[in-house]
């Protein structure tokens, strides 16, 4: 039997960072909604980088920023920080290679407005290998009857799935 599933950005994010967050989401279990991390998110999406146009639906992706420099399209990811620059990196590599596929040729930019930071992400045969390698296992956990076991991160202490994986009883 062959399964296949459209894989988001959201699932290549969440790969990079936590297997077992990324089956909860694809599992459509929700985390909780009243979590504080999420709310900062919300905030630094809708206040930061007003000047740029905001979150474009581009086929299946949904991209934070689109600006033009020149000839050169540039595709903006907003991050709170750069603690998880791998899977922001990931994340928009996604972005480029899905455009790359509709014929669109663009460059990245993570965007980290609380360090007042940026950086150009550009796509590349081996960032696309790992990219695909990265879909393959995602593809597979989805298949799994049951979630990765939790694995203590730093990243579960702001985690809004953290009763799932660390709730007494």
């Amino acid at each position: 039997m062959s399964f296949s599933m459209d894989v988001t950005a959201t699932h290549i994010w969440y790969f990079f960072i936590c297997r077992r967050e990324l089956w909860l989401i694809i599992h459509q279990i929700a985390a909780d909604q009243d979590d504080e991390n999420l709310d900062i998110g919300r905030f630094i999406s809708e206040h930061r980088y007003q000047n740029d146009k905001k979150e474009i639906v581009i086929g299946n992706i949904k991209v934070d920023r689109v600006r033009q420099h020149g000839q050169q399209l540039i595709i903006g990811e907003v991050k709170k920080s750069s603690r998880f620059k791998e899977s922001a990196r990931y994340q928009l590599l996604f972005y480029l290679d899905t455009l790359k596929e509709m014929g669109i040729e663009a460059k990245g930019e993570l965007l980290f407005p609380e360090e007042r930071r940026r950086e150009v992400v550009e796509w590349t045969p081996e960032a696309k290998e790992k990219l695909d390698e990265a879909i393959q296992e995602i593809r597979r956990i989805a298949r799994q009857p049951v979630p990765p076991p939790p694995k203590k991160i730093n990243f579960c202490r702001k985690c809004a799935y953290r009763e799932y994986c660390w709730a007494e009883g």
